[in-house]
This record gives structure tokens, C-alpha cells and sequence, in this order.
């Protein structure tokens, strides 16, 4: 119903309203702070390519949201562009990791300097080990398709029995009480006005992020196809 998608920006459901976004997951490059600042890091995620970052970069190519971001890059950038990227920072010898926390936990222990994540893994360190945890976010200034701000979503199924419970389910899920345990519990970004989120969380309004329609990020299967073409993934 527009009561429910009314309540969440239009960026963040459906075109059409088959589907409305429940918690914001920003895309980020989480950096170790004792190795860098967040001047020395590339306006665009394009700069990782660079050969300055041989050896310090840590990515996930079988984590799902990693994936999204490259499909994100693929439908903004192109997809020579997105090939490009792929080959480049493996040309670096990224290291592998399986997850996003794997990534995080090596760049807060030096093994790496940088590393492709979602935002919101870094809070679960800095609050099971302080602020002095010697890792940040950074959201790339050049808003490309490093700095997506990607959802996790609901919708109702045409062959949903009790749609009508359905709904109001989701409507739980944008209530101020769910939306305050996203900020709290999962540090995601909640998605209606008026929710207090964590202090070092930045401000979904000052992170700059691509035109993208969020629909278009289940076209994974050309994702697939490029991250194996490109010896990201094995066949």
C-alpha cells in the first residue's frame, strides 16, 4: 500500500511498489588507521587499481554483497569498465577472505590496508573493543558504485495466502521501535525519519551515492558469468 512505501524515500523501493526497502547497507572501503588516512584513499573505488595497492587490498568475490557491488558498477559504469576494475585489482593480489567480518578483523590487525564491506561490520568490532580499534569507513567521494547504499527489503508474494498479515508485518518492520533495533542492534541505516543512529555512523544525507534503481542489482547472472570470465571466481 502507498501508506507503507510512502513511508520509506523513493530511492529505496520499488518503482513499481512490488517491493519496499527495511534497513539501508552502505558499501564502504573500511581502512586500517595506522597504516592510512582517509586522504590517501581514491575518490573513485576505479583508483584500487592502481599498483600502489599491490598486496594490501581484502575482498570476498563469494560474499552476496560483494557481488551486488559489482553489479552496481556494472549497470553505472558499464561493463568494460567493471572488467576493467575486476582484472586491475586482481592484477593487485587481493587477498581473499570468505566474509565481510574476515575482511575487517584483518584490517584491524594490519594484515591488509583496505578491504571492500559493508558498512555496518566495523560497529560490531568497535563496540566489542572500543574506539581505539584502529579501523574507519570511508565512502568514496566520487559516488560511484563504491558507495552504494544497497537494502534489505520486503515484499508480499502474489501467492501469499494472507497477504493482509503480510503487510502488516511489514509495517511492523518500519515502525519506530523496529527501525531504532536496526540502528542499535545491527547498526544498518533505518529507513524512516527520526531515528537515532550511532555517532560515528555517517549521515545516509552526506554520503554521495550513484543514481542506481535497486531492481536492477538482481541481474546477478552477468555478474557471475564476469567474476569467472575474469578468474575472480573458479568456474
Amino acid at each position: 500500500p502507498d501508506s507503507t512505501l510512502n513511508k520509506v524515500d523513493a530511492r529505496f523501493r520499488a518503482p513499481k511498489g512490488e517491493w519496499v526497502g527495511l534497513s539501508g547497507r552502505a558499501r564502504t572501503v573500511v581502512y586500517n588507521t595506522n597504516a592510512l588516512k582517509e586522504a590517501d584513499l581514491p575518490d573513485s573505488l576505479l583508483g584500487f587499481t592502481d599498483a600502489k595497492w599491490k598486496g594490501k587490498i581484502g575482498w570476498a568475490p563469494t560474499n552476496g554483497s560483494f557481488q551486488a557491488s559489482v553489479t552496481a558498477l556494472r549497470v553505472t559504469a558499464g561493463e568494460d569498465t567493471a572488467k576493467k576494475w575486476l582484472e586491475g585489482v586482481k592484477a593487485n593480489n587481493p587477498k581473499v577472505y570468505q566474509n565481510n567480518t574476515a575482511i575487517v578483523q584483518a584490517v584491524g590487525s594490519g594484515e591488509i590496508e583496505v578491504g571492500f564491506v559493508n558498512h555496518y561490520y566495523l560497529f560490531a568490532f568497535l563496540k566489542e573493543q572500543g574506539d581505539t580499534f584502529p579501523a574507519r569507513n570511508y565512502h568514496p567521494r566520487a559516488g560511484d558504485a563504491g558507495s552504494v547504499v544497497n537494502v534489505a527489503g520486503a515484499g508480499v508474494l502474489d501467492t501469499s495466502k494472507n497477504p493482509k498479515a503480510a503487510e502488516k508485518f511489514i509495517e511492523f518492520m518500519l515502525n519506530k521501535d523496529s527501525q531504532q533495533y536496526f540502528a542499535d542492534g545491527t547498526f544498518e541505516y533505518p529507513l524512516i525519519e527520526g531515528i537515532k543512529t550511532h555517532p560515528q555512523l555517517v549521515p545516509m544525507s552526506q554520503i554521495k551515492t550513484p543514481q542506481i534503481d535497486l531492481g536492477s542489482l538482481a541481474d546477478l547472472d552477468k555478474t557471475l558469468k564476469l567474476l569467472r570470465d575474469t578468474g575472480v571466481l573458479s568456474s
